[in-house]
C-alpha cells in the first residue's frame, strides 16, 4: 500500500485566448448601452424636435428595456437552440438596425419603434455574454473578467454623455444615432471574427462524460432552474440597482441644465457641462466595478462586498438634488464608486448558486429579467414622482427601493 498522500488539485489556469474572447464580448455588449444612453444627454433637443414632454421622454428611455424583459427567460431557449455566437450576433445586429430606424425617424412614433428594436439586443446580450465568460474563465478567477465586462455599461454611458451633446449641437441629434449604428456594425464584424467556443482543454471544468450505453442523457428543465430562490434574490438585488441608476442617469443631465444652469456644450468649461459632470458616475464605476470584483475574489466573499456597496449608495440618495458647487461632481464620484461593484459581483455569484452547470443560463436569465424590469420602471417611475412632487422627493423615494434590494442580497445563500 502506498503511503503517498493524494496530490492537491492544481489550480485551473485561465486560457490565454479567454482574454481575446472577453474583448469581443466587451465590444458586442458595449454597442447596447452605448445606444441606450445616447438619449439622456440630448433629451432636451429630442423634446423640442418632436414636441414631447418630460414624461414622454422618460417613457422613450424606458421602452428600450421592454424586449429585454420579454426575452430574458426565452433567451435561455434561444441560446440552447442557436448557441452563444449566433445569439450575440443577432443582438448586435438588432441594435444597429433599431438605431438606424431612429436616425431616419420623422415622427415620435418612429423614434419609439427604433428604441424598441434596439432593446432586443440589450435583452439577449446581457444573458449570453456572462454565460460565455463562465465557460472561458474558472470560478476562482471569474469576478474580475465579469467586472471588466460590466464596465461596458459605464463606458457606454460616459462616451455618449461626453460626446453626444456637442456632436448633436453641431450636426443634429440624428448624427448621434448614426454614430451608434456604425459602432454596432463594427462590433458585429469583430465579434464574428474573434469569438469561438472553448476547446475541451481550454474549459475551466472538464466536460461531463457521455451517458452510459442505454442511459438517457438528462437535461434539467427550466422549471427546476427557476425554483432556485437564490436566482431571484440575485435578480431583485440586480434589478433594484438598475432601477435607481437608470432613474438618476436619465434625468441628472436635465436637472443640471434646467435647475443648476449647466450647459449642454463645453463653452463654459468641463465642470459646467451637464453631461460631463453626470458621466462622472459611470466613470467612477468603470474603475470600481472590476476593483470590486477583484476585492470579492481576494476576500472570498460576494455578499459582503455587495452589501457594503449598497448601503453607501443608498445613503447618497439623501442629497443628489440639494448639493451645489463642487459638491455636485463629488457626489457623482461617490455614487459611481460605491454603486459600481454591485452588478458584476452579483452576476459572478450566479454560477456559484447554480446547482448544476446547465442551469447557469437560467440564472442569468432571471437576473436579466429583473434587470430589464428595473431599467423599464426606473425612468418612468422617477419622472412621474418628480412631476407630482419635486426633484428632492423623487430622490428620497429611491431609498426604500434600495432597501428592498439590500434585503434580497442579504438573503442570498452565497459566500
Amino acid at each position: 500500500m502506498s503511503s503517498q498522500a493524494p496530490a492537491a488539485a492544481a489550480p485551473v489556469k485561465t486560457p490565454p485566448y479567454a482574454w481575446a474572447v472577453l474583448f469581443a464580448l466587451y465590444l458586442a455588449t458595449l454597442s447596447a448601452p452605448l445606444n441606450m444612453f445616447k438619449l439622456p444627454p440630448v433629451m432636451t433637443m429630442i423634446e423640442k424636435a418632436f414636441g414631447m414632454d418630460s414624461v414622454a421622454s422618460g417613457d422613450l428611455m424606458s421602452i428600450f428595456s421592454i424586449m429585454g424583459f420579454v426575452l430574458a427567460i426565452p433567451a435561455g431557449f434561444i441560446l440552447k437552440r442557436f448557441g452563444i455566437k449566433p445569439t450575440i450576433l443577432f443582438s448586435v445586429g438588432t441594435v444597429a438596425v433599431g438605431t438606424a430606424l431612429g436616425a431616419i425617424a420623422k415622427t415620435s412614433t418612429m423614434l419609439f419603434v427604433g428604441r424598441f428594436v434596439e432593446g432586443i439586443g440589450m435583452g439577449l446580450v446581457m444573458v449570453a455574454a456572462p454565460l460565455a465568460i463562465s465557460l472561458w474563465f474558472p470560478p476562482q478567477n471569474r469576478a474580475l473578467p465579469t467586472g471588466l465586462w460590466a464596465t461596458s455599461v459605464g463606458v457606454g454611458n460616459v462616451l455618449t454623455l461626453w460626446v453626444a451633446p456637442s456632436v448633436a449641437k453641431e450636426h443634429g441629434w440624428q448624427s448621434v444615432w448614426w454614430a451608434g449604428a456604425a459602432f454596432a456594425a463594427l462590433a458585429f464584424v469583430l465579434f464574428a471574427v474573434i469569438f469561438r467556443m472553448p476547446r475541451n482543454d481550454e474549459m475551466p471544468e472538464a466536460p461531463a462524460p457521455p451517458p452510459a450505453k442505454g442511459e438517457a442523457e438528462s437535461s434539467p428543465g427550466i422549471a427546476s432552474g427557476m425554483r432556485n430562490v437564490n436566482y431571484w434574490l440575485i435578480g431583485v438585488g440586480f434589478g433594484v440597482y438598475n432601477l435607481v441608476v437608470m432613474a438618476m442617469l436619465t434625468f441628472l443631465p436635465t436637472f443640471l441644465e434646467v435647475e443648476r444652469g449647466y450647459s449642454l456644450t463645453y463653452d463654459e468649461g468641463l465642470f459646467m457641462n451637464a453631461s460631463f459632470v453626470t458621466a462622472l458616475v459611470m466613470l467612477a464605476s468603470v474603475f470600481s466595478a472590476p476593483g470590486g470584483g477583484f476585492i470579492s475574489d481576494k476576500l472570498g466573499s460576494r455578499k459582503a462586498v455587495v452589501l457594503v456597496s449598497y448601503v453607501v449608495m443608498t445613503l447618497t440618495f439623501l442629497v443628489p438634488f440639494s448639493v451645489t458647487g463642487w459638491q455636485i461632481p463629488a457626489y457623482m464620484l461617490v455614487f459611481g464608486l460605491f454603486g459600481g461593484p454591485i452588478a458584476p459581483v452579483l452576476l459572478a455569484a450566479v454560477p456559484e448558486v447554480s446547482k448544476k452547470p446547465q442551469l447557469i443560463g437560467i440564472g442569468m436569465a432571471c437576473s436579466a429579467l429583473c434587470q430589464n424590469a428595473g431599467m423599464y420602471i426606473g425612468p418612468s417611475l422617477f419622472i412621474r414622482i418628480r412631476v407630482a412632487t419635486d426633484w428632492a422627493t423623487a430622490g428620497y423615494w429611491m431609498i426604500p427601493i434600495c432597501i428592498i434590494g439590500m434585503l434580497a442580497v442579504w438573503r442570498i445563500k452565497v459566500r
